[in-house]
């Protein structure tokens, strides 16, 4: 779809070559993985815990011209879902056509309902919803 993906851990690059090579659920994997040990990275991110040397779950949309367009972080233990994260991608590449519409929670491709943020629409998404295409 046009992005480059990049998965970065304050792991070393062994220990993502041992994900890769063992963990039968990364053995598909051909994006690139990034190794941050000092944290760094995530630090920019506001992502690092310094007390335990980890990070939290942090997923972040990048713009091309290096505009934050979302960011989701999960504790440690809370999976990411890559179904919702592909979801606000497409909807971020849409609204980069049509920034004057909005993608609601339900949106999934182009085609879905949009809305356009107004004054009139104050009271009225959840009617305007029921309709096919773009509310007003």
């Amino acid at each position: 779809m046009g992005a480059d993906i990049v998965t970065v851990s304050c792991d070393t690059k062994f220990t993502h070559l041992g994900w890769h090579t063992v963990e039968k659920e990364l053995a598909p994997v051909k994006y690139s993985m990034g190794s941050d040990p000092t944290g760094k990275l995530a630090r920019t991110f506001g992502v690092y815990l310094a007390d335990a040397g980890l990070a939290l779950r942090g997923t972040f949309l990048v713009s091309p011209d290096g505009t934050l367009m979302g960011s989701e972080v999960n504790f440690l233990n809370c999976g990411r879902n890559i179904d919702e994260l592909m979801r606000k991608f497409k909807a971020n590449v849409y609204l980069s056509k049509k920034p004057a519409e909005g993608c609601p929670s339900k949106w999934k491709e182009e085609g879905d309902v949009t809305l356009t943020p107004s004054a009139k629409m104050v009271g009225k998404v959840h009617e305007a919803l029921g309709n096919k295409g773009v509310a007003k």
